[in-house]
């Protein structure tokens, strides 16, 4: 991938599609072809067809996905498996046929199965149940992965796909229904601060263990594993240290400064009892995460009350 290449940010307005823009600029690359989903809906076929022909794309990353916490995805299981299928489908799709150099797709670490040894390594793909609560959304990021696991293997085509952790990040959806957990508690965190409420309540026992990655860690990883990975075997991208969704709310609590009492709710529903990923694969090729998950946490607090994102 040079300077000058052609590149291809699918959802780059998104929480990971934003960071590859800001660490691709970062290293000189140039020439970014950048679409809204007014500009480009990835649900029509024709028309994605039409774009990659039109514009000689030469490298893709792949980051345009439906995506939500546990209250969307219960909620919206049909959409999530459709759209993500869908976008998937007609990424790939095109990609192969107008003869792109290479594809880096963004996969999920919920692909796993709910009660995979931990740590996850990429081999327990498909090896048992996977989490009810994300089915539908981890069922579409399978297929798109084994989509391109399989043009690599029948068309020699240089599609690769990277597993990433829970993210986080500038960026993110701080809205009450669909955002992810660390901006959801942010917000919620935040607000009773703010309404000098006495107690937050933490959804589940606290007991649930979960790997959170800072999105500009994932962009870095994404790069080298588009300038180096050429294998169709997918890799994890994570820290692979983690912690207990109480000590998680206890870093929050000290780094937005509420001074209140915490509550958790047992009758919400925990996930997943652990998530963490082995990452020796992508330890391999020398990448390391920056950021610490306090120091994230008080960049993305700063950032979100720069933007009033609450």
């Amino acid at each position: 991938m040079e300077l000058n290449s052609r590149i291809y940010v699918a959802g780059h307005r998104g929480l990971v599609g934003s960071a590859l823009v800001r660490k691709l600029h970062s290293e000189g690359y140039g020439n970014l072809l950048l679409k809204t989903r007014q500009e480009l809906d990835l649900l029509d076929q024709a028309a994605v067809h039409r774009f990659f022909r039109d514009s000689r794309v030469e490298y893709v990353f792949l980051a345009a996905a439906r995506v939500g916490g546990i209250v969307a995805n219960s909620r919206y299981p049909a959409d999530f498996l459709y759209e993500n299928l869908v976008v998937g489908t007609n990424v790939v799709h095109a990609a192969a046929e107008s003869g792109v150099e290479k594809l880096l797709n963004l996969g999920s670490s919920c692909i796993y199965p709910r009660l995979a040894p931990q740590p996850i390594r990429e081999e327990s793909l498909l090896t048992a149940a996977l989490e009810p609560t994300n089915e539908g959304y981890a069922i579409a990021k399978i297929a798109i992965l084994k989509l391109c696991e399989n043009y690599w293997r029948q068309h020699k085509k240089r599609f690769i796909s990277a597993m990433p952790t829970n993210l986080y990040g500038p960026g993110d959806d701080f809205h009450p229904e669909t955002s992810h957990v660390i901006p959801g508690m942010m917000r919620r965190f935040h607000e009773a601060k703010v309404a000098q409420t006495s107690e937050v309540v933490v959804w589940g026992t606290g007991k649930p263990m979960r790997e959170f990655l800072h999105v500009d860690d994932l962009a870095s990883a994404l790069v080298l594993l588009m300038q180096k990975h050429e294998s169709a075997e997918f890799i994890n991208v994570g820290t692979g240290k983690d912690c207990t969704i109480a000590e998680l709310a206890d870093t929050m609590k000290a780094v937005v400064g509420y001074p209140g009492q915490i509550r958790y709710d047992p009758s919400k529903p925990d996930g997943t009892p652990r998530k963490v990923l082995d990452i020796r694969r992508i330890a391999a090729f020398g990448w390391t995460p920056r950021y610490s998950l306090e120091d994230g946490l008080k960049q993305v607090y700063q950032w979100a009350l720069e933007r009033r994102a609450f």
